[in-house]
């Protein structure tokens, strides 16, 4: 039995370690510069940054395709604002009554202008077919050309454009303005997903031309500028009715449905509302949300040692370790932290020591019927428990609706408010109990009133 209780507290002591050198690496870097330093990921009213609301313009749109045409914006401005260089940005798409708006959140932004400039841009789709082998040639000795040049270094090479250029392939005259729609089907044979595309007359002709004169190879399919899919010709197409097949996931289908109907369908977007966050608020926001933090840290720890004793000693130190297997699970997962994230990790971490509190009282109620400590804590984990698992469970659930209605930062809370109940719940039931157990056959044992 204590070689089982060894071993547990040896696999806290391992996993606080780690937690802890997660949490803070700067001292064990010293030693193995190899070992994690990840950052926290703070968001927008933590670090700065800008918020931005934009309006889709749907009138050319019909109805039914209001929900693809806007996820599909979506995916596309993420697309955008990832290749502009953004950490963690938040894109929604919002409703309001008959208005179909996005919401766009770029934390530590430095150039909103350009910012605003790139996600206002109606997506751009087309369809480009192979180069030659000799064109592909070209270009790849021309990038090699001016590998290491400055621009005004590329501007006196001879065709310096042509490095420019994409080195496989090139624009045809088929774009989104000729794709009718995309649509999520399955094949019939084996149940694999699969891309039906529907051009209108025009767009017929000119893909009825490009296949004729591509089979065999490869029509890429791009949009703004980057592939999104790169499917093999196999034959001429008429009819203005084409699909595309490959080992396709359900959820790669239809992103990449939303994403041609995005590129297919004219949604053009309207900047309504633009609010920046200055870093020195943001930095603000994070000293005053952390002050809080550990004044009500250390307000609970002398609550606990006051009032409990040896008990509330070991809570307290259970507590430390939740703050930090928390923290470290939120630079893995990693959780963005905003101040409604922080007030949810907060709030758990009282939830964590309320836990605590109900084993301990019903812990003392045994002990004062003359049990053994071993007993009175059997007895009080057993007998509290219920009561933990209710109002912990409940919270989640709470939280869990919070995380799959809300948005922003009531996502944010809820969040860290079901990562902290969950940690908390194994912080009071595995650490704190296996830290009293301890003190079973230990001569403190008999000092009933330390215990409780």
């Amino acid at each position: 039995m204590k070689k089982h209780r060894y071993i547990i507290l040896l696999g806290i002591v391992i996993l606080v370690f780690l937690a802890g050198n997660l949490v803070y690496p700067k001292y064990i870097k010293s030693i193995f510069p190899q070992f994690w330093d990840i950052p926290f990921r703070l968001g927008l009213d933590l670090q700065g940054g800008t918020h931005l609301l934009y309006e889709a313009d749907l009138s050319g749109i019909e109805k039914a395709d209001y929900s693809t045409a806007m996820e599909g914006l979506r995916d596309i401005i993420e697309r955008r604002i990832n290749l502009f260089g953004v950490a963690e940005p938040v894109v929604q798409v919002q409703e309001a009554g008959d208005s179909h708006r996005l919401v766009v959140e770029l934390a530590g932004i430095q150039d909103t202008n350009q910012a605003i400039k790139m996600i206002g841009q109606t997506p751009f789709l087309e369809f480009r077919e192979q180069k030659s082998e000799e064109e592909t040639q070209q270009i790849l000795d021309k990038r090699k050309e001016l590998e290491g040049k400055t621009l005004e270094e590329m501007e006196k090479i001879e065709n310096w454009q042509l490095g420019l250029e994409d080195p496989y392939f090139k624009p045809t005259a088929l774009t989104g303005q000729y794709l009718k729609k995309a649509e999520l089907e399955f094949n019939q044979n084996t149940g694999n997903p699969l891309i039906s595309l529907q051009f209108n007359d025009e767009g017929a002709k000119i893909f009825e031309d490009l296949t004729s004169e591509n089979v065999g190879k490869i029509l890429a399919i791009y949009i703004d500028g980057v592939p999104i899919s790169t499917p093999v010709v196999q034959e001429e197409i008429s009819g203005g009715n084409a699909q595309i097949t490959g080992n396709f996931t359900l959820d790669e289908a239809k992103e990449l449905v939303r994403n041609l109907n995005a590129g297919a369908l004219p949604v053009p977007i309207k900047l309504i509302s633009q609010q920046s966050v200055g870093p020195i608020l943001g930095k603000i926001s994070l000293e005053q949300s952390l002050k809080a933090a550990i004044y009500g840290f250390l307000a609970i720890l002398l609550f606990m040692v006051i009032f409990y004793r040896i008990p509330g000693f070991f809570a307290s130190l259970g507590l430390l370790i939740f703050v930090a297997i928390v923290l470290a699970l939120f630079k893995l997962i990693p959780v963005t932290l905003t101040l409604a994230g922080i007030a949810g990790f907060i709030l758990s971490m009282g939830m964590a020591v309320d836990a605590n509190i109900l084993i301990f009282s019903r812990m003392k109620e045994e002990l004062k019927q003359g049990k053994s400590f071993l007993i009175s804590l059997q007895e009080g984990t057993r007998r509290a428990w219920p009561s933990i698992r209710d109002g912990n469970f409940t919270t989640i659930l709470v939280a869990l609706v919070l995380f799959a209605f809300g948005s922003g930062f009531v996502r944010g809370f809820s969040f860290t408010l079901i990562i902290g109940n969950l940690v908390g719940m194994f912080s009071a039931i595995l650490i704190t109990n296996n830290f009293l157990k301890c003190f079973i056959g230990n001569k403190i044992e008999k000092l009933k009133w330390l215990l409780g």
